[in-house]
């Protein structure tokens, strides 16, 4: 099948199956593939040290510092490729000379579960196929890599930009690791990188499995090197097989509950939002139940936007909470149902009265749960 061309009838598989347009298949292993979903927001992010996450199940790592690169949803506000609305932008901040042990790269880690049937590992690995829509200021030799959860195997690629601001769709044919330890369970299986400036010591070798860690392909283009310039991707596919089929677009719906397996976050809908209720176990302490929109990959943790505009409500009474303690509980088969947040105050709760958790009159809160890999 030509790259990219779908049949009317049925989409024939990078394995040799057959897959009918009506089937919500997961042919593509990466989450958020079209960079649809932005739990966290759409606004600039300067990254800062190590993982920042923007889009849904992709982050841009840096092991620098601040104002050397920003990076959002639809960053620019360019026109996606055709069939496309939505894409994941970067935006170098100064002219950074790269040093040995410097890395800049997007990327998303996958869960074992979701590449196990790959084989990594094993004399059965099978061959992948990663392609995406990418757009950058500038033109050359770009790099990447596949990379197991141990860091000590790693396949670096390169991929040439023709032209400069516009899209080019790319697709790289990997053949599958025999060797080393790769995930299969609920922990990191497979993690892509899309390299944006990464010094010597963590550059590679293009084109073969090597033992190490390496985010990029030695001599790639560095993006955080020039004062101004972006780099923008979208429609990202990992397939089994060694062909680049079309695209795999999913329900939103379907979508949006993969994303929140790793993250998920309740925001207030105007005064007094409930988030959760329970019921005080102390003069201090007040347990709240919150069940989870799906179930979460691991125990997560608890972030509140703003700490001091949450409120525990016994009756008509408010109390501010001062911390949360995130008692997770609920697991099932290793997924995690809900949670029973500790609600902490200065004082004035009454054991066994019931209590609501809420936010203060006049401010807007978010809730967030986070177990990213």
């Amino acid at each position: 099948m030509p790259y990219g061309k779908v049949n009317a009838d049925s989409l024939v598989s990078s394995d040799g199956g057959v897959i009918s347009p009506n089937m919500n298949s997961l042919r593509n292993r990466i989450i958020n593939d079209a960079m649809v979903i932005s739990q966290r927001g759409t606004s600039s992010v300067n990254t800062t040290l190590y993982y920042n996450y923007i889009t849904d199940r992709f982050a841009v790592f840096n092991n620098v510092g601040t104002n050397k690169l920003t990076a959002q949803q639809n960053a620019g506000s360019i026109t996606p490729p055709a069939g496309f609305t939505n894409y994941l932008g970067t935006t170098s901040s100064s002219a950074y000379s790269i040093g040995a042990t410097d890395s800049f790269y997007i990327y998303q880690a996958i869960e074992g579960y979701n590449v196990a049937d790959l084989g990594w590992g094993t004399a059965n690995a099978k061959t992948v196929t990663l392609s995406f829509w990418v757009r950058s200021s500038l033109t050359g030799t770009f790099g990447g890599a596949l990379q197991n959860a141990a860091t000590d195997r790693a396949y670096p690629f390169t991929y040439t930009i023709s032209a400069a601001n516009t899209w080019e769709q790319k697709s790289i044919t990997i053949v599958g690791d025999t060797t080393g330890t790769w995930g299969t369970t609920n922990g990191i299986g497979i993690q892509v990188n899309w390299n944006l400036g990464t010094g010597a010591t963590y550059s590679g070798t293009a084109g073969a499995w090597a033992s190490g860690f390496y985010v990029s392909a030695t001599g790639a283009t560095s993006v955080v090197g020039t004062n101004g310039a972006t780099f923008y991707i979208t429609g990202v596919q990992l397939e089994k097989g060694s062909v680049a089929t079309s695209f795999d677009y999913r329900p939103y719906g379907t979508e949006l509950a993969l994303c929140q397996r790793y993250y998920q976050q309740v925001a207030s809908g105007g005064d007094y939002s409930s988030f959760a209720a329970g019921m005080c176990v102390g003069t201090t302490e007040a347990f709240l139940f919150n069940q989870f929109f799906v179930p979460m990959r691991s125990a997560p943790s608890v972030t509140p936007s703003t700490l001091g505009n949450f409120r525990v409500f016994v009756g008509s009474s408010a109390y501010t909470v001062t911390s949360f303690l995130n008692r997770v509980g609920g697991a099932v088969n290793g997924n995690y149902m809900s949670t029973n947040l500790d609600a902490v105050v200065a004082s004035g709760l009454t054991i066994g009265y019931g209590a609501m958790l809420m936010n203060a009159p006049s401010t807007n809160v978010t809730l967030a749960f986070s177990s990213e890999l």
